[in-house]
């Protein structure tokens, strides 16, 4: 891992992500929300967590995931990847490079909506162990899906899915109200429901499971990078 070629990655791909329309729109989308969220109600009561978390699952979603989606297909697509690879630059470097960009803009995101909104949100140690967890995930799955298609246009196969199951979770509250329903029994197991129950009081389970998630996210992203190796040698 070498630093220089680190950052030279990511000011290389900071220039790019500036200048795409479709990705650098998408930091806008979770300060609307909170925009819109923090006009309900009072003004000045706090947003329930489900709703925080719900802005929290978008920015992980819309950005940190689907931009270094798009970035890894559109590495692929232009055929740029097999060049990178040959440079001196690691394929580690590669990803922490092209990941810094992502994790920066998902941060300043989530920062102004965190501002326009009153999330006084109790922040343990659990709560951000929990929510590094949760971004750990989505950034896995993003570099696993964009390693392995071929093209921009067919990342919207997965990030619709990837959105709607894991970013827009507490949505499902709305859509099936009753609570002993299965769709809630199996939601309540998914990765931002985690950081709810653990905003609630849980701590060991929640983080268990949030931790399992994470793992198989390693995985699914190892399963990728072989397979995209063993692609690029044929």
């Amino acid at each position: 891992m070498n630093t220089g070629r680190i950052m030279a990655i990511f000011e290389k791909d900071l220039k790019e992500f500036t200048r795409n329309m479709m990705l650098f729109t998408t930091i806008l989308l979770p300060i609307f929300l909170a925009f819109m969220y923090s006009r309900m109600g009072d003004g000045e009561a706090a947003l329930p967590a489900m709703l925080v978390y719900l802005i929290v699952g978008v920015a992980f979603s819309a950005i940190l995931c689907s931009g270094i989606m798009t970035m890894m297909a559109e590495e692929n697509e232009k055929n740029t990847l097999r060049g990178l690879i040959q440079s001196p630059a690691s394929m580690m470097d590669i990803l922490i490079g092209k990941s810094l960009v992502v994790t920066l803009m998902t941060a300043a995101s989530l920062t102004a909506a965190f501002l326009l909104m009153n999330a006084a949100l109790e922040w343990s140690v659990a709560s951000i162990g929990a929510l590094l967890l949760l971004a750990l995930f989505f950034l896995n799955v993003g570099i696993a899906v964009g390693l392995t298609v071929d093209s921009v246009a067919t990342t919207s196969v997965y990030l619709l899915p990837i959105m709607f199951i894991f970013g827009f979770t507490p949505m499902v509250e709305i859509v099936v109200p009753e609570p002993d329903h299965f769709v809630r029994q199996i939601t309540d197991y998914l990765p931002l429901y985690q950081n709810i129950a653990i905003h609630d009081g849980e701590t060991v389970v929640p983080l268990l499971i949030l931790a399992a998630w994470t793992l198989a996210s390693f995985l699914y992203v190892t399963w990728a990078f072989r397979k995209r190796m063993s692609d690029e040698a044929k």
